[in-house]
This record gives C-alpha cells, sequence and structure tokens, in this order.
C-alpha cells in the first residue's frame, strides 16, 4: 500500500510512534489576532488516529495511535 504524501508532508512520526501536526491558521492575516492567539497557534498538537487511518494514510512508518503511546487518552 502507498503512502499518502500529502498527509505524510504535514505529518511527522515521532521515534515513539506518535503522530505531530502543526496548529493550523498561522500563514497570513495573523496581524488581528491577540498575541495570545497567535502564541498558542505556534505549538504543535499531538493528533489522536484511529489504527485503521494511521494504517490507511502511514503504512509502514510505526505511526500508532495516541491511545497507544499515551494510556491516559482513550
Amino acid at each position: 500500500m502507498k503512502t499518502n504524501k500529502s498527509f505524510s508532508k504535514r505529518i511527522k512520526v515521532t521515534k515513539n510512534g506518535k503522530l505531530v501536526a502543526r496548529k493550523p491558521g498561522q500563514n497570513h492575516f495573523n496581524a488581528r489576532q491577540t498575541g495570545e492567539q497567535r502564541l498558542r497557534r505556534k505549538r504543535t498538537q499531538l493528533l489522536n488516529l484511529s489504527k485503521r487511518i494511521a494504517r490507511r494514510f502511514l503504512p509502514g512508518t510505526g505511526a500508532k495511535p495516541l491511545s497507544e503511546t499515551n494510556p491516559e487518552v482513550k
């Protein structure tokens, strides 16, 4: 099965198999946002994908759902 390239360019798989992505909405029109909003959008976010979606879009990368890598998240 092929990797979905558009998805893989937006996602980074960490050493432990977690999926990290950049938050949307920080490319332009940022002057009207408050400083707090801009800072919040700079942080990355952990994605919680189902096993089926992780296998479909990122086969062979070792991507795991957040529920497997972090037992506190369900």
